[in-house]
């Protein structure tokens, strides 16, 4: 009998004959009913993707002995497991235990147990393995020699890469060890011959030493192959092109060096997808005679490649990702760039590229990301670029002149807009409010002018502005009250635009990366920290004017800046309402008045500046944050008191020079007037003597009568 349930458990107790039980797939929760254990005519027992707690009853394991299939898989079960209690299950061939979100303790080294079972499929993942004994790989499996499917993923496993697992399987299709603690190298015995092998993934461990050379001999058939994250080196095998159904191969994060194969960009006609980034090779981006036909995804980043764009990507016109960022690539963007009409994601940044951009560029349709930062391929952007379907556009350091790029207004997907250390000029223009979807504006270092626009306020999905070191000018619109400045999930926002997800998964979200200065440093933020920063950078313009008082109720702000401008009046007291701020600047500008106390109660500041304003009376309390802050913070305001200042504590007077710069211009001016009127006075005076004969005698004669001695 087989019976798969929907939505309860109730009365399954009394089904003393079931043979297969599924309950997978509802939202059950609660624990597992022990009367499941007087079930013992169960064959298959399947509890997957629900959320059952508590611990997993050991008699489910020890009385249940004609189980051949047991999947506890993705719930809540918490507790410890022994596998000790399946010592006697001999018909028992399928083992899931994937998902529970490290809470399940799982002990695999009992003493006196061995295994009467030969299973073909075991997948223990996502729990914490043998804790009492340092994480070591699960012994019994030495006596295992069916094994068609082995998971044992980010468990803290520790030893050496278990090569015994493969010279006792050969039948071995699917093996899986990635985010462990495996160590020592990938050592493969040349006699080897696993020609069932389709899937290795050992990626994230810190394996080391060089890939066997015979590696494309022992595993001829292998479809996807990730050794990524490890502390591997040497060069890259050349037998590797003898894998010639390798669909995926991703060695990113390592120490290899030298060229890639010509074996593997030749012979690998399957690949798909090439991750080679975070390495030391060099020489060309492909060999010469690339015969990538298929390849979608292409990798190379952070780097040591030379040269120009190969021209052998021409031969991959499905490619849809290129990304060789950080590398030492010269010439220009070549012509052939616009052939690649399925690219959605072109990254070059950090390269020594130089301009023009070519026209080319505008056959692009779908790009969805392009980053083209620090290079030199100003001074334009061709202005039939198709931003249509563009959400995020790096172009930072660039070279670029003139001003904002009209053609920006197709771009109404746009997330984030990179425009920073460019030489743009003019007014940021009203028209940018109707960029909706603009989260992360970054016009850092350019010589924009003119009034910030208030049309900027309609961007309510807005998370980092960064209109710093330009020369805008006029007040802060107390508008920007309206903008959100929230953590709405990036990702949330991305699902169902990029059509690449189901080909390279959740990696391409990891992509994006904003740099942003907040606490006094430049930060990278990227992946769920991205998600959840949100910043105002309005630092070195002319701004002036008092702070609008409704800039405190941005009360998701992390990082507010507003220091190197003129700013005066006092510091809001509705500042107290930033209840999330990390950083505060509102140094070098002319703000007078007393620091609100009441910005003590804000819990979450770990930077705070008002150096060299004007501001007067006492420093707010040394309680919670404030207490962290030094003197450096209050520095150049000769009107404050209080600790941490070393001046004015206790009963001592208070200073009454003000030294702003405003007052410091007017005094050496009223100088320098006073002392050239004085000049000007006295060459005068003698001037007139000179020339009148009757007042030079008078002056005489007042003289000898005033000075008795005079001859």
């Amino acid at each position: 009998m087989i019976l798969i349930v929907a939505t309860s458990t109730s009365g399954l107790c009394g089904l003393k004959n079931l043979e297969e039980l599924h309950i997978n797939g509802n939202g059950l929760w609660g624990p597992l009913p022990l009367c499941f254990c007087n079930m013992t005519s169960l064959r298959v027992l399947d509890f997957r993707d629900n959320n059952f707690s508590g611990a997993i009853p050991s008699c489910l394991l020890s009385n249940l002995k004609s189980l051949e299939s047991i999947d506890f898989s993705w719930n809540a079960f918490e507790g410890s497991l022994s596998l000790a209690s399946l010592a006697n299950n001999s018909n028992l061939e399928k083992l899931y235990l994937d998902g529970i979100q490290h809470r399940l303790e799982v002990n695999t080294k009992e003493p006196t147990w061995f295994p009467s079972f030969q299973l073909k499929v075991f997948i223990l993942s996502n729990c914490v393995l043998n804790k009492d004994a340092n994480g070591i790989i699960p012994s019994f499996l030495k006596e295992q020699y069916a094994l068609t499917w082995l998971e044992l993923n980010d468990n803290g496993m520790t030893g050496n890469f278990p090569i015994w697992l493969l010279d006792n399987n050969v039948n071995l299709s699917r093996l899986e060890l990635y985010g462990n603690h495996l160590s020592g190298a990938f050592y493969l015995p040349s006699n080897l011959n696993l020609v069932n092998m389709w899937h290795l993934d050992a990626s994230i461990n810190i394996i080391d030493g060089e890939l066997p050379s015979w590696i494309g001999s022992i595993l001829p058939n292998l479809d996807s192959f990730n050794m990524s994250n490890n502390l591997l080196k040497g060069r890259i095998p050349p037998s590797m092109g003898n894998m010639s159904q390798l669909r995926s191969l991703d060695l990113s994060n390592n120490g290899f060096t030298g060229e890639i194969p010509g074996t593997l960009a030749k012979n690998c006609v399957a690949l798909s997808i090439l991750k080679l980034s975070g390495n030391n090779l060099q020489g060309q981006m492909l060999p010469k005679h690339s015969n990538l036909g298929k390849l979608c995804v292409l990798d190379l980043s952070s780097n040591n490649f030379t040269g120009d764009i190969s021209p052998g990507i021409l031969n991959s016109s499905f490619l849809e990702v290129l990304d060789v960022s950080n590398n030492s690539l010269s010439g220009t963007l070549p012509n052939w760039i616009g052939d690649l009409r399925d690219l959605q994601v072109l990254m070059l940044s950090s390269n020594l590229l130089g301009g023009p951009l070519p026209l080319s560029l505008c056959n692009i349709h779908y790009l969805f990301l392009l980053d083209l930062s620090r290079n030199n391929l100003g001074p334009d952007i061709p202005p039939c670029a198709n931003v249509t379907y563009m959400r995020f556009l790096h172009l930072a350091s660039d070279t670029l002149t003139g001003h904002f790029p009209k053609f920006f207004l197709r771009g109404s997907s746009i997330v984030t807009l990179d425009l920073r250390h460019n030489a743009l000029s003019g007014e940021i223009p009203n028209w940018i409010g109707s960029l909706r979807n603009l989260k992360f504006l970054l016009l850092q270092g350019n010589n924009f002018e003119g009034l910030i626009p208030r049309d900027l306020c309609l961007l309510k999905n807005m998370s980092i502005l960064d209109l710093s070191n330009n020369n805008l000018s006029g007040q802060i619109p107390s508008c920007l009250k309206d903008v959100r400045f929230g953590n709405d999930e990036l990702t949330t926002f991305l699902y169902g635009f990029f059509r690449m997800e189901a080909l390279i998964g959740d990696d391409w979200l990891k992509l994006e990366e904003v740099e942003f200065m907040t606490k006094r440093r430049l930060e990278l933020y990227k992946g769920n920290i991205l998600e959840l920063m949100s910043g105002m950078d309005l630092s070195r313009n002319n701004l002036r004017g008092f702070i609008p008082p409704m800039v405190g109720y941005l009360s998701e702000l992390r990082a507010l800046n507003l220091s190197h401008n003129h700013l005066t009046g006092p510091i809001p007291k509705t500042f107290s309402n930033l209840k999330n701020i990390e950083s505060l600047d509102l140094s070098y500008n002319n703000l007078t008045g007393a620091i609100p106390p009441q910005l003590t109660e804000i819990y979450t500041l770990s930077n705070f500046r008002v150096a060299y304003n004007n501001l007067s009376g006492k420093t707010p309390d040394q309680k919670n944050q404030f207490g962290t802050f030094d003197e450096e913070c209050y520095e150049g305001n000769p009107l404050l008191c209080g600790l941490p200042l070393t001046r004015c504590n206790g009963s001592n007077t208070l200073p009454f020079v003000n030294h702003t710069r405003e007052d410091d211009t007017w005094r050496v001016a009223f100088l320098w007037s006073f002392a050239g009127s004085y000049v000007v006075a006295f060459l005068g005076v003698v001037l007139f003597l000179y020339v009148n004969s009757y007042y030079q005698f008078v002056l005489v004669e007042l003289v000898r009568k005033l000075i008795p001695a005079f001859p």
